[in-house]
C-alpha cells in the first residue's frame, strides 16, 4: 500500500463524510447534515489528506492563523488503515505547515488520549467549551 499525502487539495463533502464514516470519528460528527459538512470542509484553513489510490483514507482538518494557534478539528483514519502510521504522518505534515511559534491544539475523544500522549502532545486541563445549546450568561 502506497499512501499519498496532499496538502489543501480540494475534497468534497462526500469524500470527507466517507473518511469520517470509515473511521471512529464519524460517530461524533453531524454526517447527516450535508450543509454543515460542506461548511466544515470549505472553511478549513488547512487540510492534509491521505489517499490509497483514488480513495481518501485519512484527513487532518485544521483552523489556523499559521503563526500562533492551530486548532486541529478532525484527525480521522479509516479503520482499515489504522495502526500504519497515517495518523502520525498527518499530524507531522500539519505541524510542518505551521510557523515556528504556532501551537497545535486539539480536543480528543477519551479513547484517543493515549494515542496523542504517545505522539508527544501534552495534556492541558485549561480548555473551556461552550456547547451550541448553551448561552453566555
Amino acid at each position: 500500500m502506497e499512501i499519498k499525502y496532499k496538502i489543501n487539495d480540494p475534497i468534497t463533502a462526500a469524500q470527507f463524510i466517507e473518511v469520517l464514516n470509515t473511521s471512529t470519528l464519524g460517530q461524533r460528527r453531524p454526517l447527516e447534515d450535508k450543509a454543515c459538512m460542506e461548511g466544515m470542509v470549505s472553511n478549513s484553513s488547512l487540510t492534509v489528506s491521505a489517499w490509497d489510490g483514488g480513495r481518501i483514507v485519512g484527513i487532518a482538518r485544521s483552523l489556523t492563523d499559521f503563526n500562533f494557534a492551530c486548532y486541529l478539528s478532525d484527525l480521522a483514519v479509516s479503520v482499515t488503515h489504522q495502526k500504519s502510521g497515517i495518523g502520525k504522518k498527518l499530524l507531522s505534515i500539519t505541524q510542518d505547515q505551521l510557523g515556528p511559534h504556532c501551537t497545535l491544539i486539539l480536543l480528543a475523544a477519551p479513547a484517543a488520549n493515549t494515542y496523542y500522549e504517545r505522539m508527544g502532545l501534552a495534556n492541558n486541563p485549561r480548555c473551556w467549551v461552550l456547547d451550541r445549546t448553551s448561552s453566555i450568561r
